[in-house]
C-alpha cells in the first residue's frame, strides 16, 4: 500500500510540474497541444538546410544537438560539436603519414576526398584514378611490355619502377640507363696516319677523345673509371684552346679537321652531360648544349644564343624521322679567332653561289665569327625544315654603305675545305647582323662581299637629273596628246596613256624606290612600279597591234576603246593582283621597294614584259614584210604607206629603247647590281620621255604646225594679230580649214 501510494504522489508531481514548464518551455522544447513541452529535432532539415552544414552530420538529443564531421572533413575545435562552437574544414589525405597511397603512387588531394595516380613505371590495377580502398599500383616490365627497348644492341633489365639497357661491347647508350644501345665507333677520333699530314696539336684532342670514346664501348668495371660529361666538355674546350692559342692553322685541310674533329667531341660528349642546358666559355670558343631525355620523343622549338651567333630550331628537327633513341640533344659552338684562318678560302665559292656579275667579282672577307651548329639526327644533309642562324658582324657598317652579306658552310671535298653557299640562303640583313636559312647543318659563317659603293653622289645626281628630264617630256607629250585635237586617233591615245603609264612610273621611282625603312610603303611603291612598267608594255603591245591591223588587214582600222583599256590596264592589274596573292612578301627588298629575287618573284614583272617584245618584235616583221609587199606593188598608195613605214620605225625603235632599259634593269634591281649597269640603267630610263617627245612630238609635222601656232599666238602682238584677222577674208578662212582637215586622221604625220 505505501509503494503505491509513493506513485501516484510522484505521477500528481510530474504532471503539476509539466503543466507549469508548458507555460514557458526552455530551449530545445517547444509546447504542444497538450501544454506540455516536448524535444525539438534540430537536426530535421528546415528548407533543405542542416544546422551543421554539408559537410558534418547532425546528431538530435533531448533539447539539444551535436554534429560531427563527414568523413575527408575534420573539426576545427571538438570531435562532437554544433553549430555555434565549431565548423569542419577539409582533410588533406595527402600529408598522412604513412602516405595513403604509397610508394608507388602520388596523391592528389580533392574536397573531402584524394585519389591516387600511379608513377611512371607502374600501372593501377583499376581506373587511373582510384583511392587506397579501389586500387594499387603495381609494377611495369618494360623489358616485356616494349619489344626492344633497348636496342639490338642492348640487354634489358626490369627494376621496380623502371629499367636499364645494359649495352654489349661495341655499343653505347652514353650513360643514359634508359636509353637505346647504340652502334659506337671510335675511328673518327683517329690521327691522320699519313705520314706528314697530321694536324700539329690536334693529336692531344683527338687522343683524349679517343680514350673516353673507347671508355663508353666497354661494358663493365672499364667504363667505370672515365670522366664525366661535364669534366669531359671541359678538358676538350682546355685542348681546343691550347690548340688555337699556338696559331698553327694554315691551310683549309687542317681546318676541316679541327672543325670535324670538335662537332664529333660535342656529339660524344652532349649525351654525357648532367643537366639538360650546358654552356661553356673560354678564351678561344664558346658552347652552349642542350639535352632532353625520355621514352617519347621532345616537341617544341630551340632556342642556342651567345654573344656573336643564335641557332633557331625544333626538336623534332633534332630527333629527326628515325628511330627515337631516348635522347636527343642540340648544340652551338662559336670558335672566337678560327675566323681569320679561312679568310681565304673561296674556291667552291661560285658565281652561282653568290649571284654575282663574274665581270666585276668581289673580293670577300669572313664578317662573322665561325660557329659549328649539331643535333643528334644523323641525317642533316637534307632537313625537312630548315634551321635559322643570326650571326652578329664583326664590323658594323653604314647601311648606306649596300655591302653584299653572304651566308656559307664549311664544305668538306676530300681532305680539303671551302666556303660555299649551297643549301644557304640569306633571310634579312642590315647594318649589324644577318640572318640565315640553312637546309643542312655544318659549321657556318656570313661572308661580306666587297663592292664599289653603289651609292655616290654623282650616281644620285644623275638620277634625279636624267628622271626629271624624262617626267618634264612626259608631261609635254601627256599634254600634246590630249589637247592636240588634230591629231585625234587611236594611236594617239595608245601614245597618251603609255606617256601616263611611264611618266607615274618615274614619279613613283623618283619617290620611292629607296625607301625601305617602312616595309608597308615600301611594298605599296614596288606594287604601283609593277603596275605603271606592265601598263607601259601593255600599250606597246597594243601600238604593234593596232599596226598590224593597218598595214596587214586594212587602212584605218582602229580598236575599240573598251578593248584598250581592257588589255592596257586590265592586264597588268590581273598580273599584279594574282602576284600580291600569291607571294605578297615579294614586294620590297632590304635595298629597294621592287620585286624581290626569292623564288623567281621577279619573273612575274620580266615574264611578261619578255613576252610583250617578243610579240611585238613578231608583229613588226609581218608589219614591214607587207609593207615591202605593198611597196612593189603595181598602184602603190605611197602616201599611206610612207606614213606608215614611219609609225613602224618609230614604233620599232621606242621598243628597243625601253626593252634595252629593262636588259640593264634586270642587274640595276639585283642586290649584287655593278655600278656600270646601274649608271646605263639611269641613262635610258632619263633617254625614254625625250624620246617619246621627239618621235611622236617634234618629227610630226601637224605636231609641229600646232607648236608654231600656239608659240604666234604667245608671242605676237595684240595688234598684228587683230590686223591679221580683221584682213583675211573667207575664201582664205575656207581653204586654211580646208587644209587644217585634211591634217586631221589617223595617218597624219
Amino acid at each position: 500500500m505505501g509503494s503505491r501510494t509513493l506513485l501516484l504522489v510522484l505521477g500528481l508531481h510530474f504532471t503539476l510540474l509539466g503543466n507549469l514548464k508548458a507555460k514557458g518551455c526552455d530551449p530545445g522544447f517547444e509546447a504542444k497541444e497538450s501544454q506540455q513541452c516536448v524535444d525539438v529535432d534540430e537536426c530535421k532539415e528546415l528548407d533543405s538546410t542542416s544546422p551543421c552544414g554539408s559537410k558534418a552530420a547532425c546528431y538530435n538529443t533531448y533539447g539539444s544537438f551535436y554534429c560531427q564531421c563527414l568523413p575527408g572533413f575534420i573539426s576545427t575545435t571538438t570531435f562532437n560539436f554544433t553549430a555555434h562552437t565549431g565548423a569542419c574544414n577539409d582533410l588533406n589525405e595527402c600529408q598522412k603519414s604513412p602516405q595513403v597511397c604509397g610508394s608507388n603512387a602520388t596523391c592528389l588531394n580533392t574536397i573531402g576526398s584524394y585519389h591516387c595516380q600511379c608513377q611512371p613505371g607502374f600501372r593501377s590495377t583499376t581506373p587511373v584514378n582510384y583511392t587506397a580502398l579501389t586500387g594499387e599500383c603495381k609494377d611495369i616490365d618494360e623489358c616485356h611490355v616494349t619489344a626492344g627497348i633497348c636496342g639490338g644492341g642492348g640487354i634489358c633489365q626490369n627494376q621496380e619502377g623502371n629499367y636499364s639497357c645494359l649495352c654489349l661491347p661495341g655499343y653505347s647508350n652514353h650513360g643514359n640507363k634508359q636509353a637505346r644501345c647504340s652502334v659506337l665507333t671510335c675511328d673518327q677520333f683517329k690521327g691522320d696516319e699519313t705520314p706528314g699530314q697530321n694536324v700539329p696539336g690536334l693529336a692531344g684532342l683527338l687522343s683524349l677523345m679517343r680514350n673516353s670514346c673507347l671508355a663508353l664501348n666497354n661494358s663493365g668495371d672499364a667504363a667505370g673509371g672515365r670522366l664525366t660529361g661535364d669534366g669531359l666538355l671541359k678538358n676538350v674546350f682546355t685542348q681546343i684552346d691550347s690548340f688555337l692559342s699556338q696559331g698553327i692553322l694554315s691551310n683549309s685541310r687542317e681546318v676541316s679537321r679541327l672543325l670535324g674533329a670538335v662537332e664529333d667531341a660535342m656529339k660524344l660528349i652532349a649525351p654525357q652531360l648532367r643537366d639538360n642546358h650546358t654552356t661553356m666559355e673560354t678564351d678561344h670558343t664558346e658552347a652552349e648544349i642542350a639535352v632532353r631525355r625520355g621514352q617519347t620523343p621532345p616537341i617544341g622549338p630551340i632556342s642556342l644564343a651567345n654573344d656573336n651567333a643564335r641557332l633557331d630550331t625544333s626538336w623534332e628537327t633534332a630527333t629527326g624521322n628515325g628511330t627515337y633513341p631516348g635522347l636527343t640533344l642540340a648544340g652551338l659552338v662559336c670558335y672566337k679567332t678560327v675566323e681569320r684562318y679561312v679568310n681565304n678560302s673561296f674556291q667552291y665559292l661560285t658565281d652561282t653561289d653568290t649571284d654575282t656579275d663574274t665581270a666585276s667579282k668581289p673580293n670577300y672577307q669572313i664578317s662573322s665569327k665561325v660557329v659549328t651548329a649539331f643535333v643528334s639526327n644523323p641525317a642533316t644533309d637534307q632537313l625537312t625544315k630548315p634551321v635559322i642562324l643570326t650571326f652578329k658582324h664583326l664590323q658594323v657598317r653604314a647601311e648606306s654603305s649596300e655591302m653584299n652579306y653572304t651566308c656559307v658552310f664549311w664544305h668538306v671535298h676530300g681532305k680539303d675545305g671551302a666556303w660555299s653557299s649551297r643549301g644557304c640562303t640569306k633571310v634579312t640583313s642590315n647594318a649589324t647582323y644577318t640572318v640565315c636559312s640553312c637546309s643542312h647543318l655544318s659549321s657556318f659563317a656570313v661572308l661580306m662581299a666587297l663592292y664599289p659603293v653603289k651609292d655616290t653622289f654623282e650616281l644620285r645626281l644623275l638620277t634625279w637629273l636624267g628622271l626629271s628630264v624624262s617626267v618634264v617630256c612626259l608631261l609635254l607629250c601627256i599634254l600634246t596628246f590630249w589637247l592636240c585635237r588634230s591629231i585625234q586617233g587611236t594611236r594617239t591615245t595608245i601614245h597618251l596613256h603609255l606617256c601616263v603609264c611611264l611618266f607615274i612610273a618615274d614619279l613613283v621611282f623618283l619617290s620611292g624606290i629607296s625607301h625601305t625603312q617602312n616595309k608597308g610603303g615600301c611594298r605599296v611603291v614596288a606594287g604601283l612600279l609593277h603596275l605603271f612598267f606592265l601598263g607601259s608594255f601593255s600599250w606597246m603591245l597594243l601600238e604593234g597591234v593596232q599596226l598590224y591591223l593597218m598595214v596587214v588587214l586594212v587602212f584605218n582600222t582602229t580598236i575599240r576603246p573598251l578593248y584598250l583599256y581592257a588589255v592596257g590596264y586590265g592586264l597588268p592589274l590581273a598580273i599584279v593582283i594574282i602576284s600580291a596573292i600569291t607571294y605578297p612578301d615579294g614586294y620590297g627588298t632590304t635595298q629597294h621597294c621592287w620585286l624581290s629575287l626569292e623564288r623567281g618573284f621577279i619573273w612575274s614583272f620580266f615574264g611578261p614584259v619578255c613576252t610583250i617584245i617578243f610579240l611585238n618584235a613578231f608583229i613588226f616583221i609581218i608589219t614591214v614584210w607587207r609593207l615591202a609587199q605593198k611597196f612593189s606593188s603595181l598602184n602603190p598608195d605611197l602616201s599611206n604607206l610612207h606614213k606608215i613605214k614611219v609609225f613602224t620605225v618609230t614604233a620599232v625603235a621606242q621598243l628597243c629603247v625601253l626593252g634595252t632599259m629593262w636588259i640593264f634593269g634586270v642587274f640595276q634591281f639585283q642586290e649584287d647590281g655593278t655600278v656600270v649597269m646601274t649608271y646605263l640603267f639611269t641613262i635610258l630610263n632619263s633617254l625614254q620621255g625625250a624620246l617619246l617627245f621627239i618621235m611622236h612630238c617634234l618629227l610630226n609635222k601637224t605636231v609641229r604646225e600646232e607648236y608654231c601656232q600656239l608659240l604666234s599666238c604667245i608671242c605676237t602682238p595684240q595688234k598684228k594679230r587683230y590686223s591679221d584677222f580683221s584682213t583675211n577674208n573667207p575664201s582664205s578662212s575656207q581653204s586654211q580649214g580646208s587644209r587644217r582637215t585634211q591634217n586631221t586622221g589617223e595617218l597624219q604625220t
